[in-house]
């Protein structure tokens, strides 16, 4: 279950308990959501891949995607300024001095997918197409050499993405449900 839907279930929850906070909010706090409303707002991808959407993109892609949209907060080739570094930092972990980026310090590419994908750019959240998500992950992965040059990705070979500290953690993510 998404924590989108236990978060509405324990919305709806409240409210049966409470039925008098609904009558003062309004008329609408409370329903329930239609399966459109909730397919636009659950967009976590998981790191298994579950959840990636239809779509592809190139390193090539990505890095006009990132001049025009990533550039001016992350500085070029992801170095960082006036924003955080997103690349580099790759077998720093252990040092005295860490250097947490995506490419050095998460698990899986998919979760950098859906980090830009739900956050980015700062100005306007969710405004990129999933081709163009897809781009700015493959250039940033690339830049690290964790992609080659030539990458595409898409929702089949963004899960099989290798990371380099894909051991560092114990997993926590819930099994798929079958």
């Amino acid at each position: 279950m998404s924590m989108l839907k236990i978060g509405v279930l324990c919305s709806a929850v409240a409210l049966c308990l409470f039925p008098a906070v609904c009558g003062a909010q309004g008329p609408n706090l409370g329903r329930a959501l239609t399966p459109e409303e909730i397919r636009k707002a659950d967009i976590t991808v998981w790191p298994d891949g579950r959840g990636l959407p239809p779509g592809s993109g190139s390193v090539s892609a990505g890095a006009a995607v990132y001049a025009r949209n990533c550039e001016v907060c992350h500085g070029a080739k992801g170095a960082g300024k006036p924003q955080d570094q997103l690349t580099g930092g790759v077998g720093t972990l252990a040092s005295a001095k860490p250097v947490k980026t995506s490419a050095s310090y998460w698990p899986a590419a998919t979760t950098l997918f859906d980090y830009i994908r739900r956050a980015m750019p700062i100005a306007s959240p969710q405004s990129l197409t999933n081709d163009e998500v897809y781009a700015v992950t493959a250039y940033l992965l690339s830049i690290d050499g964790i992609v080659p040059p030539d990458a595409v990705l898409d929702a089949k070979s963004l899960p099989r993405v290798k990371m380099p500290n894909k051991d560092g953690f114990v997993s926590w993510w819930p099994k798929p449900l079958r």
